[in-house]
């Protein structure tokens, strides 16, 4: 007789006992988020380009910010096209929409923040035009804004100052702290800010963590070895997405970072900084994505519902995954 194969030789312990294996009860207990591909229906003529910036409004509908022409592009939950502005803006990076439903617009090359009406209206100018600086009327590449709930304003300043700026409702200068390195309090790259309650959270993009302050300043505490944060989204639950990437140490050749990322990943946090969900999203190839992929994911926001728009960089395009619960 001759020997049987090496494999099968392995395999003989578990046929045998087979019939004695459980039958796994088939639950979901986990939600998960499942892409749209119809969303959203743009017209032919409407051009897209990198995609760093999205926010949901009190209605749900979707506030897509392109460096393309005009930047700012607004469709509703089914995906309807509705207007688009913005020819003012030279090159987009986040955008909020604050709790009267302003919208505010971050643009890194003029060096300015700005507040709009829904329609595109300009109410408010933050920041020199066209000139780059470090004191009370300047910035120098903003990356993003976010809202106290008594309405006082805070700009991440960015890719070159490496601070954070405090203003009144009214624009007017408060405060400033950070700097650049990689200490506590300091900054590389403060990519992205939020607001909740009384605390001040910032993704520290190039320390690969997540920093707290109180809204004067004070270092609070820090997340560390868990994403490095390209953007943040705040929850009606006063929750903290985060999109971004796995942690990395600096490669040879890097400017900024981990780009490219390794991976692409969502975090769902308290207040605190538990944990609430992990969310694990493909990366796709430059060139091939496919729908659900993303390379270089930028942006997100919730909406009402739950569901999670995400903008990417390299996919140029933005995206809507519905939440699917068990």
């Amino acid at each position: 007789m001759k020997p049987l194969p090496v494999l099968l030789t392995l395999l003989l312990p578990i046929l045998a006992h087979a019939q004695d294996a459980p039958t796994y009860p088939r639950v979901n207990v986990a939600p998960i988020f499942k892409v749209d591909p119809a969303w959203p229906k743009r017209p032919a003529d409407l051009a897209w380009a990198e995609m760093p910036g999205i926010a949901v409004d009190a209605k749900d509908n979707v506030y897509v910010f392109t460096r393309a022409k005009p930047p700012v592009q607004v469709f509703d939950a089914s995906g309807k096209f509705l207007r688009a502005w913005g020819d003012h803006i030279a090159s987009s990076h986040h955008i909020r929409i604050d709790p009267k439903g302003h919208v505010w617009t971050t643009d890194i090359e003029r060096h300015l923040v700005q507040k709009h009406t829904p329609l595109g209206k300009l109410l408010l100018t933050l920041g020199t035009p066209d000139k780059a600086g470090r004191d009370n009327n300047h910035f120098y590449m903003p990356t993003d804004v976010a809202f106290s709930p008594a309405g006082d304003i805070f700009v991440s300043d960015g890719y070159g100052n490496a601070r954070i700026v405090h203003f009144d409702p009214e624009g007017n200068f408060k405060n400033a702290w950070g700097g650049l390195g990689h200490a506590k309090g300091q900054f590389s790259i403060p990519h992205t800010i939020a607001a909740i309650k009384d605390r001040i959270y910032v993704g520290d993009r190039n320390n690969a963590r997540i920093q707290v302050f109180s809204q004067k300043g004070d270092f609070l505490e820090e997340w560390t070895n868990l994403i490095i944060p390209w953007g943040f989204a705040v929850t009606p639950k006063d929750e903290l997405w985060v999109c971004g990437s796995s942690p990395a140490q600096w490669r040879k050749d890097d400017k900024v970072l981990g780009v490219p990322p390794a991976d692409q990943i969502l975090m769902r946090f308290t207040p605190q900084g538990k944990l609430l969900q992990l969310v694990v999203l493909h990366l796709g190839i430059e060139g091939k994505l496919r729908p659900g992929e993303l390379n270089w994911v930028h942006a997100i926001a919730p909406d009402s519902q739950g569901n999670l728009y995400l903008g990417d960089i390299k996919g140029k395009r933005a995206q809507k995954f519905t939440l699917k619960l068990p």
